[in-house]
């Protein structure tokens, strides 16, 4: 019997995880994760396909998402709701905390920045546009990596993990849990979800047996813009990044995941492929900045938004990883691209050439158009004309299933954490969110 376990070994996971062994040796505490430990997940690091038989170790296992690029952005301003749930200020604190342990196993080896700009946000205010600040400690991958393996190896001396194990049916009877795997069956006075996003379909399918409804769901879906890397410049002095957030009253759109001198790289979830970007101590840097303008929609529940991501980019792959592109002067001139080779800019990714018109749904487009002409008063020139523009990028959310202030749900003695809360969207606040429960559980 154990005092409390975590499905899922994911940020979030490992956060709760780790402070509660730190912070209450006493408490027996049991990890159980359908992916690998750390050390061997190793799809993605020589090859961009995956070449895994079963749960990709790109986005499962011990870590999750955390040991990709490992960029913590520490900030209220986006990347979930916790702040709401909590107070912002809390929630500050404990990604101060989140950094803290972080830098204690090594991720000081890469110095925190901060993207605050105060004339930028006045003179972004002028066309439209909100800048949105944070504080960044960007590990990377390989130090990521580093950092979570030093985590699981204290953790492993001092809790037990259960790896490459199918939960096919949690159950609560006479006041403790039972927890049904390939490993066996597991007891628990206390259970927590924490699935992150790729745990998806499994949450949906466990929370509906124990009789919890799922809420609204939201999808981000936008266009990978690639232009020259001085593009940016004129806003760009005195940060290494910025996430700008342009809002009328038909849609909202952000900047997401700005990469100067990175690369475009194609990103495998859900069975969809998708443009993403990388960072430029990734692999060799380009000449170019990249990043995407996502257009949040929402439905009434996850099997709606996935079979609008599904209808999206899965019409764009064509079952296979096909991705298309498309030039700025193209688009605005309403005919497709031959090549996307140009002498101001060079394509990091291998694309098809074509009409995003024929390819994206008209709103991520206008999205795009309306944003670029906020920009272009904002940094006083025009966009290049031979930006490219790949279709497309999508970022995924859990339907919301509520909890408490303590992220307990209605069925006492289960809680839900990180991403499959639907409260926290980055790796800060997911890992926040695992401090705050640790510390309401032993409240």
């Amino acid at each position: 019997m154990y005092d409390i376990t975590i499905i899922g070994a994911g940020v979030s996971g490992v956060f709760l995880a780790h402070t509660l062994a730190e912070e209450h040796p006493d408490v027996n505490i049991h990890v159980i994760d359908k992916g690998k430990p750390l050390v061997e997940r190793t799809c993605g690091l020589q090859q961009e396909s995956c070449i895994c038989d079963g749960p990709c170790d790109r986005y499962i296992g011990f870590a999750g998402l955390g040991k990709s690029e490992g960029k913590f952005n520490y900030t209220n301003d986006f990347g979930g709701q916790l702040g709401k749930k909590i107070g912002e200020e809390a929630t500050l604190s404990l990604m101060e905390e989140v950094d803290e342990l972080l830098c204690s196993y090594g991720g000081d080896l890469v110095e925190k920045y901060s993207t605050k700009n105060e004339k930028l946000s006045k003179k972004a205010a002028q066309h439209s546009l909100r800048v949105f600040s944070t504080e960044v400690r960007h590990l990377g991958t390989q130090l990521a990596r580093g950092v979570f393996q030093s985590m699981y190896e204290v953790m492993s001396e001092r809790l037990t993990f259960t790896f490459e194990a199918d939960v096919t049916a949690v159950t609560k009877e006479n006041g403790r849990f039972s927890i049904d795997t390939n490993h066996g069956r597991f007891q628990s006075r206390k259970v927590v979800f924490a699935t992150g996003m790729s745990g998806g379909e499994w949450l949906k399918s466990k929370t509906r047996d124990l009789g919890l409804k799922a809420g609204e769901t939201r999808l981000d879906l936008g266009v990978r813009v690639e232009m020259r890397g001085n593009q940016l410049d004129a806003i760009l002095q005195e940060t290494f990044e910025t996430k700008l957030h342009y809002i009328n009253d038909r849609f909202s759109a952000t900047t997401y995941c700005m990469n100067p001198r990175g690369r475009i790289i194609r990103k495998y979830q859900h069975g969809l492929v998708m443009a993403d970007g990388q960072n430029q101590n990734e692999e060799e840097p380009s000449q170019n900045l990249n990043f995407t303008l996502f257009v949040p929609r929402y439905f009434k529940n996850q099997a709606e938004a996935m079979a609008e991501a599904h209808r999206v980019i899965g019409g764009i792959n064509q079952g296979q990883d096909r991705i298309v592109a498309q030039k700025l002067g193209d688009l605005l001139a309403g005919k497709t691209s031959i090549r996307l080779d140009s002498e101001v800019i060079h394509p990091s990714l291998e694309a098809e050439a074509g009409d995003l018109q024929n390819e994206v749904p008209p709103l991520y487009l206008e999205a795009l158009l309306e944003f670029f002409e906020a920009l272009e008063g904002l940094l006083g020139e025009k966009i290049d004309c031979d930006t490219i523009l790949y279709g497309m990028d999508s970022k995924f959310y859990e339907a919301k299933i509520f909890t408490d202030k303590h992220f307990e749900t209605e069925l006492q003695g289960l809680y839900l954490i990180g991403d499959c809360s639907g409260e926290t969207h980055s790796l800060s606040q997911a890992a926040a969110s695992g401090i705050y429960l640790a510390r309401c559980m032993k409240a």
